[in-house]
């Protein structure tokens, strides 16, 4: 597992978003195009996995439960898989850690993109990665 501090004072959204991003976006590399598929979110009080063969997504009231958490000092678990590669990804106000179950070299690159771009006034994302995640975008 490797881990890296948030540098810049954005919004957990935000943090969120480009977390996310830069993880799929490095595991591409090694995966190809393979879905990435959310299969599970941990948050203090709940535990969210997809219903049947539909897909987690980010919806509203599961946005709201992790920004809460995040903006109250606590650490939200993401497992997702793409392709062969699983992670498992955490996120709180400070920081941001990965760990890859295929690939352990991953993580050190996903971690270094982070760093690099939290550091930035503004973290760059592609746009069309948020209707992925959000149902609503």
């Amino acid at each position: 597992m490797k881990s890296v501090k948030f540098k810049g004072s954005h919004d957990p959204e935000k943090k969120i978003v480009v977390s996310l991003f830069w993880t799929v976006r490095k595991t591409i590399r090694e995966e190809g195009c393979a879905p990435v598929r959310i299969k599970r979110i941990r948050t203090s009080k709940n535990t969210y996995e997809p219903e049947g063969r539909k897909l987690l997504k980010l919806s509203d009231e599961i946005m709201d439960d992790i920004l809460g958490d995040i903006e109250r000092g606590k650490t939200v678990e993401f497992e997702m898989t793409m392709g062969e590669e699983s992670l498992r990804v955490w996120i709180d106000a400070e920081g941001f850690a990965v760990e890859a179950s295929k690939t352990p070299e991953l993580e050190e690159e996903i971690v270094e993109k982070i760093e690099h771009e939290t550091s930035k006034l503004t973290p760059d994302f592609c746009q069309t990665f948020l209707p992925r995640i959000f149902p609503n975008q």
